[in-house]
């Protein structure tokens, strides 16, 4: 997500870096290049209007031209204005009624909403240590029901059942009542969506948000659609009292258009992002966070949490007692650490995040590709224990079964071996005392970094 921003943003900054004092000239030509990238972003045009001139107002008086670093202060700026209009600070849920708590979700056909029920259900019963059921009022895609059955299982909520012949007050009326019964913390109604807004859409969801008084309604939106995401939810917001916004599709959204418009255009906060299609990959939304991401600053602290939620940390433990010792890390270890980077989103996920990585060539940019992950690790599983164990012993006849059974070719298995073999490297100066320091400091970025 905003790539195409970020690459567009960071040529004007670095331009700016260069210079030992700014002029009202340099100012404005810099401010022409954000308004050009914003706008190409899918920004909508009059949230491009208000923060170019609150940038201009800002950037004009002494916080900036009397700068002894311009340039950084220009940019700080920038920052600033990025978090003010995405709104400031995170929004968390109000999960604070008498139980059970009713979440409404609202939204057009297409947008997600039914995955975004179960990532909630999920997000709530890990983060939030909340037990959530689940229902659909959507009487009109029998699917709709099923596919929401089949999230629940997988996310290990309940699931109050629904049928196309019911009235989608009453299926909400009554999942509510067993909620109460069953000591549910949280009730999820999902509710049928349309491939545009109608009035009898409307008067249903209305009737249907009258009549469970739900404590959040949250309006799901594609980011992919850019500013049209944001008049959508316009558009929801005039005929439902909406409490938030769920962004969907982010991890397809280069330019982040919708992220950086929903609240200047609906006043309504953005809570959550969808950042993939796994049942986990839903992120509270940090508007500071994601101005820093969109300057090329990364983004430590969601790393960070990440790593805490979703990282083995008893291997982690393991393989460092491991390395300690002077244990060799061998492909075992190599297959553990792909996993584990494919959970918390792939190395483009992680890349995004760090420190210094927005300074990084577009051509090495273009070169990384989470499906090689993939199937390194199938080539692994090609090989037995002991050549897991034993790397050193895969030559020429094993390098053919191995590639074989993997349905890959010899090169492929060359190719693992030889980043298996500079993994190894750092592995061993990790053991080291100080390792890890060490290759921090090494990174891009790395002044950044809090040691």
């Amino acid at each position: 997500m905003f790539d195409s921003l970020s690459d567009r943003l960071g040529s004007t900054f670095k331009t700016l870096r260069g210079q030992g004092r700014l002029s009202e000239d340099n100012i404005k030509d810099a401010l022409r290049d954000v308004r050009m990238a914003l706008l190409e972003a899918d920004v909508a045009l009059p949230v491009v209007r208000s923060f170019i001139d609150k940038v201009r107002e800002r950037a004009i008086g002494k916080d900036v031209l009397q700068s002894l670093t311009p340039g950084q202060a220009f940019i700080k700026v920038v920052n600033d204005e990025l978090v003010s209009i995405m709104g400031e600070a995170n929004e968390v849920l109000n999960l604070q009624a008498t139980p059970p708590a009713v979440i409404l979700m609202a939204g057009l056909q297409g947008a997600g909403k039914t995955t975004s029920v179960a990532k909630l259900a999920k997000y709530l019963a890990k983060r939030e240590n909340k037990k959530v059921l689940v229902t659909s009022a959507d009487i009109y895609r029998p699917a709709a029901i099923k596919q929401l059955e089949t999230l629940a299982t997988d996310v290990e909520a309940g699931f109050f059942p629904s049928s196309t012949d019911q009235k989608p007050v009453k299926i909400a009326q009554a999942a509510i009542d067993h909620a109460r019964k069953q000591f549910y913390d949280v009730v999820i109604i999902d509710t049928a969506g349309r491939l545009h807004i109608d009035d009898e859409m409307m008067g249903e969801i209305k009737a249907l948000h009258s009549a469970v008084n739900p404590i959040e309604t949250l309006f799901v939106v594609d980011s992919m659609t850019g500013q049209d995401a944001a008049n959508t939810a316009k558009a929801f917001g005039e005929a439902l009292p909406l409490t938030g916004v769920i962004l969907t599709k982010t991890d397809g959204d280069a330019r982040g258009g919708a992220a950086l418009s929903v609240r200047e255009i609906t006043g309504k906060p953005i809570k959550f992002l969808g950042v993939g299609e796994k049942t986990d990959a839903l992120e509270a939304f940090h508007p500071e966070r994601v101005a820093s991401r969109i300057l090329g600053m990364g983004d430590v602290m969601s790393l960070i949490e990440e790593a805490q939620d979703k990282v083995d940390h008893k291997k982690a433990e393991k393989l460092a007692k491991k390395l300690k010792k002077g244990k060799g890390f061998d492909l075992e270890d190599f297959r553990d650490q792909l996993t584990q980077m494919q959970s918390m989103g792939g190395l483009t996920s992680l890349m995004d995040k760090m420190p210094g990585m927005g300074q990084m060539p577009a051509n090495m940019k273009d070169k990384v590709n989470d499906k090689d992950f993939t199937k390194l690790g199938v080539i692994i599983d090609s090989m037995t224990p002991h050549e897991r164990s034993k790397p050193l012993i895969i030559k020429g006849s094993r390098k053919r079964r191995i590639a074989a059974g993997s349905g890959t070719q010899v090169q492929d298995v060359n190719k693992l071996l030889k980043q298996f073999s500079q993994m190894q490297k750092m592995m061993k100066k990790l053991g080291k005392a100080g390792g890890m320091k060490k290759l921090m400091r090494a990174m891009p970025g790395a002044g950044k970094m809090p040691f």
